[in-house]
This record gives C-alpha cells, sequence and structure tokens, in this order.
C-alpha cells in the first residue's frame, strides 16, 4: 500500500523548526497516529519556508521540499496554515511559473488535496498595518515574543509590558534613549542559548531583509493574486474556519488576578482590533454561510476574526472543520500543561480551545484527506 505523504507549510513568520521550536506542535503525530488507525501510512513532513518571502519564493519551497524528500509515486496533500494556504495554493496552479529549477508541474499534478487553514484568501487588515514602520516594529517584537513563550511557556511579565510599550509608542512618548524595542530584544535573548540565539537571530534577520509577503496580503493585492491563481481540477480544496472570542466579562473573569494573564490577553485583544478594522464585503454562497451559522450559532460579521485573519477571509474550497480558536490554536499552541510533551499558548485569548477539540480538528482534516 502507497504512503500519503502530507506536506505541511507554515504561514507568515513561519519557521519548520527553529532551535527546536516547532510551528505545527503534535499535528505530525496527531496526523501518523490517525492514518495508523486506518491502516495506512503517512509520511509527514514540514517546509521550511521563508518567513516573510513572496508567496512565489515560499511556493517554490513546497516544490523543493517534495523533489527533495518524497521519492515514490504515493499520493501527495499540502496543509497550509494561515499565508501557507496561498503557498499551497499557487504551487498547485496549473501553469505556474515559480522562481525554482525544479520542474513543478508534474509535482503539482500529484497532489490530491489541498487544505487551508485560517488562510486570508481575502486579504487581512493586518497586513496593511505591518507595512508602516510602527507595523515593522510591531511584527518584529511579535516574532520575537512568540518565539520566547513557545520555547518558555510565558514571557516574563516585564517583558510583556514592554510589548504592549511597542505598540503604545511608549518609548517616544517618554524619550528614552534606548528604545523599548532594543530592551525587549536584549532580555528575551539573554535566556537563550548560544545555539539557538543563532538561528533565530538569522531567522530575525531575514524577516528584516526580506518582507515582500506583506504587502502581497492585504486585500487589494490579494484580489489581484486571486485573479491570476487557479484551483485544479484533479485537485480537492478544504479549508478549517477560525473565530476567537469578541471582549467580554465573562472571558475577562476567567484570568482571575494574575497580571501575566490580563496583560497577555489585552495583547491579543489589540491584535484582534487591528484585524477587525475591515470594510471589506465577503461573498459567501448559501451553503457556506450555513455551515458557519450551525457551527457557531449565528453568522460571523466581517469584523470577526481569529487574531490575524478576518474569518469570512478563510473561506477555500469545501468548507472541513469550523473552530472556535485563535490563530495559533489550531497549529497546537494553546494551553495543556497536563499534556506530555505540554501544549502552550500563543496569547491568553480567550478562545478556551484545548486537546479534545485540537483531535477533531486534525481527525476531521484527516478524513477529507482520504475521501476519493
Amino acid at each position: 500500500m502507497k504512503r500519503h505523504h502530507i506536506i505541511l507549510v507554515p504561514g507568515f513568520f513561519g519557521f519548520s523548526n527553529l532551535g527546536g521550536i516547532t510551528y505545527f506542535h503534535h499535528v505530525r503525530e496527531v496526523l501518523e497516529e490517525a492514518f495508523e488507525a486506518r491502516g495506512l501510512e503517512a509520511n509527514v513532513i514540514s517546509v521550511s519556508t521563508y518567513p516573510t518571502g513572496s508567496i512565489r519564493r515560499r511556493a517554490s519551497r513546497i516544490a523543493e521540499t517534495l523533489q527533495e524528500q518524497v521519492d515514490d509515486d504515493g499520493p501527495i496533500h499540502l496543509i497550509g496554515h494561515s499565508t501557507g494556504g496561498l503557498d499551497t495554493r499557487l504551487m498547485v496552479t496549473p501553469n505556474v511559473s515559480l522562481p525554482t529549477e525544479v520542474d513543478v508541474q508534474p509535482w503539482a499534478r500529484r497532489v490530491r488535496s489541498v487544505v487551508t487553514i485560517a488562510t486570508p484568501h481575502l486579504g487581512t487588515p493586518m497586513a496593511s498595518l505591518f507595512n508602516s514602520v510602527f507595523g515593522q516594529n510591531l511584527m518584529w517584537a511579535i516574532t520575537l515574543g512568540t518565539i520566547y513563550t513557545l520555547r518558555f511557556g510565558k514571557l516574563p511579565l516585564r517583558a510583556l509590558v514592554e510589548l504592549v510599550g511597542i505598540v503604545t509608542h511608549i518609548d517616544k512618548r517618554l524619550g528614552l534613549k534606548e528604545t523599548v524595542r532594543e530592551q525587549f530584544y536584549r532580555e528575551l535573548f539573554s535566556d537563550f542559548d548560544p545555539v539557538r540565539r543563532a538561528a533565530i537571530n538569522e531567522f530575525l534577520h531575514n524577516i528584516r531583509t526580506d518582507r515582500a509577503v506583506v504587502g502581497q496580503l492585504t486585500p487589494g493585492a490579494i484580489d489581484l493574486f486571486n485573479a491570476s491563481t487557479g484551483d485544479r481540477n484533479t485537485t480537492r480544496y478544504g479549508c478549517v474556519i477560525t473565530r476567537a472570542a469578541s471582549l467580554s466579562l465573562g472571558a475577562l473573569s476567567t484570568l482571575k488576578v494574575d497580571p501575566y494573564a490580563h496583560a497577555s490577553h489585552a495583547m491579543f485583544r489589540v491584535l484582534q482590533f487591528i484585524t477587525a478594522r475591515n470594510g471589506h464585503y465577503f461573498d459567501l454562497k448559501r451553503d457556506e454561510e450555513l455551515a458557519l451559522v450551525r457551527a457557531y450559532g449565528d453568522l460571523p460579521s466581517a469584523r470577526s476574526n481569529d487574531g490575524v485573519v478576518p474569518t469570512l477571509s478563510q473561506v477555500w474550497g469545501e468548507i472541513i472543520h469550523v473552530a472556535r480558536a485563535d490563530h495559533l490554536d489550531v497549529c497546537g499552541h494553546f494551553r495543556d500543561p497536563g499534556h506530555k510533551p505540554p501544549h502552550v499558548d500563543w496569547f491568553i485569548s480567550g478562545s478556551g480551545f484545548r486537546r479534545p477539540n485540537f483531535d477533531a480538528l486534525w481527525g476531521d482534516v484527516t478524513s477529507f484527506l482520504l475521501q476519493e
């Protein structure tokens, strides 16, 4: 029986493995177990991509990874989270031209399914912000803060407060000689060993020197992307939709008197507010609207989002699973300290996403991959 090759494509400022930190946390294991339970073998591969390079460059890494790591004629499935979903769509597009020496089309023709997870198919307002000088500082700080949190479980409270300072420009308002950003960088880096520090420094350098994808994720740029990117008629397309809860007294009450929880929750709400600044019109099909209403109890508005991507921007192809989750919950970055090894939250969003939700989501994805 042929092996199924499942290619995991990380999203915006994503990585495959960064100093022992994995982007898709426990996803490989849950997919392998799901396929084994069905008597099948899964070869799960994570793409080492360009963190903020152009979608064309990122898509070329998928083709290169296939050529490097797939050595038989088994079926291929592409799973892209966030921007990674756009990379998968572009790579499979008939007659696409990518900046690589790999002959893309033979690989593209073998792709049986494409699954996009929390992907901005119609763009995200967050990209417009990241195009500004302030947005570049914010993107850099959130990236480093995310890496630290996924490695150590939580940011130091002082660092989290400094991250809020970067967001609010407090360093400029106070006229500090050394910016909050520089303090934030120095304090967090001191906790990494030299090998991890070198890897992370290179990663951050790539983000500073190549941010081509940022401009490509704005709603206007994505309109052109969709006009030039076509679905392959031999490939099945499915999507996973995410939506985080809005600010409420109930969500705040779960934080109790933990100052870290309140600061982390506030940071997530800032991101959610930025992403909600959306005047775009989303034109859904009737069956898509009904699927969202069945899952959420109501139809998400244009302002609904997971902290990074508007919920209604994520629909492309068959709706496989609808989750109450923030942007990184679905990749395994949610709070579950009891699991071995533990799951660690990104920001405390109050989504309530836990391991049973994670298993259900990836179980539905597995079922979609194996449909004929």
